[in-house]
């Protein structure tokens, strides 16, 4: 059991998620051993030289978690704490990720411990294009795609992929997706991680015959998965955000808040904290205030067996990665409270990635309208799925969601012949 106030280890709560679908499932011994590990991973040493002229070693990571369904796709983080175990959680989740969503890739992650906020442009790009140095080998758009994560950019991206292009000797947009739009990338990428959370959301409120025009939702975590959210289920459902935060705290007003403002107003202060006209909210309160909808939209392990029981929210939309541990799980699904879990909830980016994966390797780019449609197409018929395991097993949809993912992963792995 995770100890209040203790951080969660990601890849023991991705075990643990894994091992109850398991169960359900009764997968033989060698495909369960095949799945609780990754496949590979790469440590790398980067030496960058900084704008000093000192030389800097940065430490990265890339894990292909199991690329029985296909190539592996998954971001790129820069990040001050990461850490290998997050990394191989994350690169499980991805694996679950697109199997859920039943696109044909499998799943990876990297990660380089830094702060990009204290480094320059330049120290970035060369940062940037060091990784892709040191990782080269085992990327491409027939082996691992890479994407943006946590401070990674479209930018970041553009670098990568012309580093790449450069030691392979020709242009390859296709060997990493989030790129700007001029050098290969898609329409509909930036709002495709919350668009997609909010086609479940709906779906959700359709299932529980909840009303979503004036719903009040709470949002940790506004970044552009947050802000993003913010502004569509507004706009689209006409619901009630009333309180929102960031790393360095949170507003709440139960009137309502305007999204687009509270944007301006942390793009001006770097913070939606102070905005006019709000009270000032910790992320601790935000997570337990009153409220219909919750999208903890940050990092992981918020929602624990310590905080669980405070959570009001008739549905918690999982828009961060492993926002929730497993002790808090069960005592969300005993409360009545519906979760949709991050690798559904929040894969409308990685679909989206996958759309931008198909444009570039058959050279024919969609419109914006097209890639919404197919969007919704593909969240709508993923989240039903996972809703009708969730009814067959008499389970919660996290372990819903699993048994779907798995369970086609494990097909996979069987057609081929490793099991």
């Amino acid at each position: 059991m995770t100890q209040a106030g203790a951080k969660a280890n990601p890849f023991a709560m991705a075990q643990a998620q894994l091992d109850k679908a398991a169960g359900y499932l009764k997968l033989d011994p060698a495909a369960y051993a095949i799945l609780r590990e990754p496949q590979r991973e790469l440590h790398v040493s980067i030496p960058v030289r900084m704008d000093s002229g000192e030389m800097k070693v940065f430490k990265g990571f890339r894990v292909q978690y199991n690329d029985a369904r296909g190539p592996v796709k998954g971001g790129i983080r820069f990040h001050p704490e990461e850490t290998i175990d997050t990394v191989k959680a994350l690169a499980a989740w991805m694996t679950w990720k697109c199997s859920v969503v039943n696109i044909p890739l499998g799943g990876s992650k990297g990660g380089v411990i830094c702060n990009p906020k204290e480094m320059s442009a330049g120290e970035l790009e060369r940062l940037s294009r060091g990784y892709v140095d040191a990782v080269w080998k085992i990327l491409g758009p027939e082996i691992d795609i890479p994407a943006p994560d946590v401070y990674t950019t479209p930018q970041v991206m553009a670098w990568m992929m012309d580093e790449y292009s450069k030691i392979k000797g020709y242009p390859v947009p296709g060997m990493i997706t989030g790129k700007p739009i001029p050098i290969g990338g898609s329409l509909g990428r930036g709002d495709a991680t919350a668009r997609g959370g909010v086609y479940c959301i709906r779906e959700a409120a359709k299932h529980l015959n909840m009303d979503l025009c004036n719903a009040t939702v709470a949002i940790q975590g506004y970044g552009n998965a947050g802000s993003w959210a913010a502004i569509l289920m507004k706009e689209m459902m006409g619901s009630n955000i009333v309180a929102a935060s960031d790393s360095k705290g949170g507003i709440f007003s139960p009137g309502g808040l305007d999204p687009h403002a509270v944007l301006e107003h942390k793009a001006k202060t770097s913070s939606v904290v102070g905005f006019p006209g709000a009270e000032p909210v910790s992320n601790e309160e935000l997570l337990e205030l009153d409220v219909d909808i919750l999208l903890p939209s940050a990092l992981e392990g918020v929602i624990t067996g310590a905080n669980a029981g405070r959570v009001t929210a008739k549905i918690v939309g999982e828009l961060a990665n492993g926002p929730t541990t497993p002790e808090a799980d069960e005592v969300l699904y005993k409360n009545g409270v519906f979760v949709i879990p991050d690798f559904l909830c929040n894969a409308g980016g990685v679909t989206v990635s996958y759309f931008e994966w198909v444009q570039n390797v058959g050279g024919y780019y969609w419109d914006v309208e097209d890639v919404h449609q197919r969007l919704d197409r593909k969240m709508t018929a993923a989240f039903n799925d996972v809703l009708k395991a969730a009814q067959d097993y008499k389970v919660n949809m996290r372990v819903a969601a699993y048994i779907v993912a798995v369970g086609r992963v494990v097909e996979a792995m069987k057609l081929r012949g490793w099991c």
